[in-house]
């Protein structure tokens, strides 16, 4: 009998099947605006959190800005949060997204863009080009309020 290589047996066993379904359309909700962002996000999270630590998310919508998916891509500490482009993009395919919106919190409660929220919105932006993914905007909030770069005019400067 024939021994298989371990690295054979691996390779040989590897599948991979996409399922999605998406939400019956009448139930999914619509994004006209930030504050329908923020509002979806608020339901979503925890509240009682926002001031404790920075969380990211991520929201994938379709053609017709209908709620796919809301994913929490990362919790991180008072100061920062690490983010992965990759989960980002994975979510908006595995989900068929048309659009998505980046969404985190500053636990400081300052309603300013860092340079480092600007350099990862650029790279989404960009990168979605490529994979026919429009980020549509990026949104900090605050227990208080919230801000975004569209409403502010920076996706109109790439």
């Amino acid at each position: 009998m024939k021994t298989q290589l371990p690295s054979t047996a691996v390779f040989s066993s590897s599948e991979i099947q996409i399922h999605y379904k998406r939400p019956l359309y009448d139930s999914m909700k619509y994004i006209c605006q930030a504050k329908d962002v923020v509002r979806i996000v608020r339901e979503f999270s925890n509240e009682n959190q926002l001031d404790l630590k920075e969380f990211f998310w991520v929201i994938y919508l379709s053609n017709a800005n209908r709620v796919l998916a809301i994913n929490q891509i990362g919790v991180g500490t008072t100061l920062s949060v690490s983010v992965g482009v990759k989960e980002i993009f994975q979510g908006a395919l595995l989900t068929n997204s048309a659009g998505m919106i980046l969404i985190h919190n500053h636990p400081s409660g300052t309603l300013r863009f860092s340079v480092s929220d600007k350099q990862l919105s650029s790279k989404i932006y960009r990168l979605g080009k490529f994979m026919e993914v429009t980020l549509l905007d990026h949104i900090v909030i605050t227990s208080e309020s919230f801000i975004s770069l569209s409403d502010e005019g920076f996706f109109f400067n790439f």
